[in-house]
C-alpha cells in the first residue's frame, strides 16, 4: 500500500550495486573505484520509446529534455590540454598496460549566450562531438554516491583556471614553473584521481607534482548551489484560483518572471501569494499563476530567466550518452527555469514531475493531486491510487547508460514529457582484451577527448523516441516500451478504484 508523500520502486528483478568506494591511500597507490551498472534487469536489454498518448483536448507534449533548470550549453571540445597516462589493469592474467590521453579543460557555449570551462569526470567515456549538456545536481550524476565529491570541488577553486595566476600557484605547489597546458592537465588528473579513482599520472613534471599538490590537500567541500531552479516545476488546481506555490531557488541577484506568451493571451498572470504580479523575483520568492475563473480546463508555464556566473563545482551531464563534466569557470551566462500548472473544472488534478534517481536506479515519477476525486493509474500491471490531496512518488528502473522518452498526458490537453538518459556511475576500470584496451565495448576509444562520438557503444540515443504516428489512446497515460524486453508499463486515470497496490 502507498502513503501519501511516499516512494515506491516498481517490481522488478534488479538489484542496485555500489562497488566499494574506499580509497586506496598514498600518492603511489592504484586508485581503481568503480561502479557497477545501476538499473532493472527489465530494462537492461533496450532503450525506453515513448508512446505519445492523448487526454482531453489531445495537445502535444513539448519534447524537450528533462531538466531542472539552469544552464543549457553545447561542447566545444578540449581547448585547455597536455597529455597524461592512464594505467589500465590486466584481467585474465595479462599484463598491466598503459594508455597515453589529453587531459585538460573543455569549453561550452551557453544556450542564450556565455561560455563555461569544464573538466571531464568520467575518463574511460568518451565525448560526442557538439553534445548537449545541461547543469544538473550531483545526486543525479556519478558524483552522488562518491564520498570525495567535495574534493573535487575544492581541487576546482584551487587551481587552474580559478587560479589565474600560475607563478603563485607554481610557488604554492611547489611544483616549477607551470603554462596554462600544464596547469590544466594537472588539475584534470588530480580530479580523475578523486572521481574515476583511475591511477593516473601527467606526462609534464610540473603537472604531475601539481596534480600530486592538489590531491593530497583536497578536503570536502558541499555542493553549489543550484544556479536557477523552480520547486515544484508542475502545480494543479481549479480555475479562478492562484495556483502555487513554485519557489525561485537561485544564487542569482534576481530573475526575470513572465508567463508564456499563449497563457498570457490567455489572461493567466504570474502573481506574489496577495496577488499582485511579478515580473522580477530573488531567491525563495513564492509565484503563483492566477487562474481567470471562466478559463477552460488547461495548463499553462511561467519561465524564469537571468544572467549570472554558474557556480564552480556544478555538474553538467549529457543530454545523450557523453562523458560528465563538472564546472571549472563560467563568464556571465543565460540560466532559466520553467514551471507548469493544470487546472480543471473537476475531478483528479494531477501535477506531475521526474527526477532521475541514481539510488535506486531509474526515473522518478511524483504526482500530487490536490483534486476531489481519486487519480489512479497502473504501472507493469500493478495499480496504484492517489487519494484527493495526496502526493506519491513512483520509481521507474531505467537501466544504467539508456535513454528514456516518455509522455504523459491529462485533461484540458495537459501534457508532459520525459526525457533523458540516466548516467548515474563512471564507466569504471577498462578491462584488457586481447585486441587491446576496450572501453564500453568502443572500436577505437579516446577518453577524456572531444569528437569520439558514443554511436559504437550504443547507438544514436539522440534517435530513440516515440514518433508522431504513435497511436492516441484517450485517459491520462504513459507507455514505456522496452526495445527487446517487451515489457510496458500503462499510467490512466481511473474513477471506480480505490487505493492500493
Amino acid at each position: 500500500m502507498f502513503s501519501a508523500s511516499s516512494a515506491s520502486t516498481l517490481p522488478s528483478d534488479a538489484t542496485a550495486v555500489h562497488r566499494g568506494q574506499g580509497r586506496a591511500g598514498g600518492r603511489g597507490r592504484a586508485h581503481r573505484r568503480g561502479f557497477a551498472r545501476l538499473g532493472a534487469a527489465t530494462l537492461v536489454s533496450g532503450l525506453l520509446a515513448a508512446g505519445t498518448l492523448a487526454g482531453a483536448g489531445g495537445a502535444a507534449a513539448e519534447a524537450v529534455p528533462q531538466h531542472p533548470g539552469g544552464a543549457t550549453a553545447t561542447l566545444d571540445g578540449l581547448k585547455t590540454f597536455d597529455s597524461a597516462v592512464l594505467h589500465v589493469e590486466g584481467r585474465d592474467g595479462r599484463p598491466d598496460r598503459t594508455q597515453q590521453l589529453p587531459a585538460g579543460l573543455f569549453e561550452m557555449t551557453v544556450d542564450g549566450g556565455g561560455k563555461l570551462k569544464t573538466y571531464c569526470i568520467d575518463v574511460h567515456n568518451p565525448t560526442q562531438d557538439q553534445a548537449k549538456y545541461l547543469e544538473t545536481p550531483w545526486a543525479q550524476t556519478s558524483l552522488g554516491a562518491n564520498k570525495n565529491a567535495g574534493k573535487i570541488r575544492w581541487i576546482l577553486q584551487h587551481s587552474y583556471p580559478q587560479v589565474d595566476d600560475l607563478a603563485a600557484l607554481a610557488e604554492e605547489a611547489g611544483t616549477g614553473p607551470l603554462t596554462e597546458r600544464t596547469a590544466a592537465a594537472g588539475t584534470q588528473v588530480a580530479i580523475w584521481r578523486y572521481s574515476d579513482d583511475a591511477e593516473v599520472k601527467a606526462s609534464d613534471k610540473q603537472a604531475e607534482k601539481l596534480a600530486d599538490w592538489l590531491e593530497s590537500h583536497a578536503r570536502n567541500v558541499a555542493e553549489p548551489k543550484a544556479s536557477l531552479t523552480l520547486d515544484p516545476a508542475a502545480v494543479s488546481g481549479r480555475a479562478g484560483q492562484r495556483l502555487g506555490p513554485v519557489v525561485v531557488r537561485t544564487d542569482a541577484d534576481q530573475v526575470s518572471v513572465a508567463p508564456t506568451a499563449d497563457a498570457a493571451a490567455s489572461g493567466i498572470k504570474v502573481t506574489d501569494e496577495a496577488g499582485k504580479p511579478v515580473t522580477a523575483a530573488a531567491d525563495g520568492a513564492r509565484l503563483y499563476f492566477d487562474i481567470p475563473k471562466d478559463a477552460a480546463d488547461g495548463s499553462a508555464s511561467l519561465t524564469v530567466q537571468t544572467t549570472t556566473s554558474v557556480p564552480v563545482g556544478r555538474a553538467f551531464a549529457g543530454v545523450t550518452r557523453s562523458q560528465t563534466q563538472i564546472l571549472a569557470g563560467s563568464s556571465e551566462s543565460t540560466v532559466s527555469a520553467r514551471a507548469t500548472a493544470t487546472w480543471a473544472e473537476t475531478g483528479a488534478l494531477p501535477a506531475l514531475t521526474a527526477k532521475k534517481n541514481c539510488a535506486k536506479g531509474g526515473v522518478d515519477i511524483t504526482a500530487a493531486n490536490p483534486g476531489d476525486e481519486p487519480f489512479t493509474f497502473e504501472l507493469a500491471g500493478f495499480e496504484h491510487t492517489i487519494a484527493p490531496g495526496a502526493t506519491r512518488t513512483v520509481t521507474i528502473p531505467v537501466a544504467e547508460d539508456q535513454a528514456y522518452d516518455f509522455t504523459i498526458t491529462g485533461p484540458g490537453g495537459f501534457a508532459k514529457n520525459f526525457k533523458g538518459i540516466l548516467d548515474c556511475a563512471t564507466s569504471g576500470s577498462t578491462k584488457e582484451t586481447e585486441g587491446g584496451i576496450d572501453v564500453q565495448s568502443a572500436k577505437q576509444p579516446v577518453p577524456a577527448s572531444t569528437g569520439t562520438s558514443s554511436a559504437g557503444i550504443e547507438g544514436d540515443l539522440a534517435e530513440t523516441g516515440g514518433s508522431s504516428t504513435t497511436p492516441m489512446i484517450a485517459g491520462i497515460a504513459i507507455v514505456l516500451v522496452v526495445v527487446g524486453g517487451g515489457a510496458m508499463f500503462l499510467l490512466r486515470r481511473k474513477k471506480t478504484h480505490t487505493d492500493g497496490e
